[in-house]
């Protein structure tokens, strides 16, 4: 299984990048959002990756966070989305765009990725809700990206704008609510409903506001 690559971008298309690394180039095909924060043809790069076993095929997907591949592997469990749709749910929304509306039952955010109709969104919401605290408990997302050489010479990381905190913030959010004895649903719901209202909050703020929320029903 290979699940990272770093090495060099040798050129990009429509939907996928080739990166050289040791002499070898990969074909890695990525989200809209991932292709518009990579960098250009000849500079270091890093992706998670999965890759998806065919019959008669082999391919390679590329993702910023664990979290955003994880969504990936988890959708793609789902009747009716395959890669193509996969993809375009995270580019239109992001991994953490994604746990969010998971964990708040939004399908409209799911429908609003091109090629998804509103019946395939709402079994997206429905068969992966149980499974969202987890993965909003990975957060974070790929450290700068360092490539080696085949001389084995290290490339200076590529200036990217910073990845955002805010998967850290809601996974430290979530760790606290349940050693404060929430359970995962309920927590993500509400961690959900704070990062959405305060996108910007750290995470001493989205546990006051997810406390706020919770305390009704406390």
């Amino acid at each position: 299984m290979i699940g990272k690559i770093s090495g060099r971008i040798d050129y990009r298309g429509p939907d996928h990048v080739l990166i050289e690394t040791g002499g070898v180039g990969y074909v890695v095909y990525v989200s809209d959002r991932v292709m518009a924060a990579l960098p250009g043809p000849g500079e270091a790069v890093a992706l998670y990756t999965d890759l998806l076993v065919r019959e008669d095929n082999l391919q390679l997907f590329g993702f910023t966070s664990l979290q955003e591949k994880e969504w990936h592997r988890l959708l793609m469990s789902v009747q009716g989305i395959g890669a193509k749709a996969s993809l375009a749910i995270l580019g239109a929304v992001g991994g953490e765009g994604v746990a969010r509306a998971v964990a708040l039952g939004d399908w409209g955010t799911i429908a609003s990725a091109k090629g998804v109709g509103p019946k395939i969104a709402q079994r997206v919401v429905n068969e992966l809700k149980d499974k969202a605290p987890a993965v909003m408990a990975m957060g974070g997302s790929l450290p700068e990206a360092v490539a080696e050489t085949a001389s084995d010479a290290v490339i200076e990381p590529v200036a990217r704008p910073a990845p955002s905190s805010g998967g850290a913030a809601q996974a430290e959010a979530l760790s606290a609510l349940a050693n404060l004895g929430y359970g995962p649903g309920e927590a993500a719901t509400a961690v959900a409903q704070a990062a959405g209202a305060e996108p910007g909050a750290d995470t001493a703020g989205l546990i006051r506001a997810a406390l706020k929320l919770l305390a009704p029903a406390g």
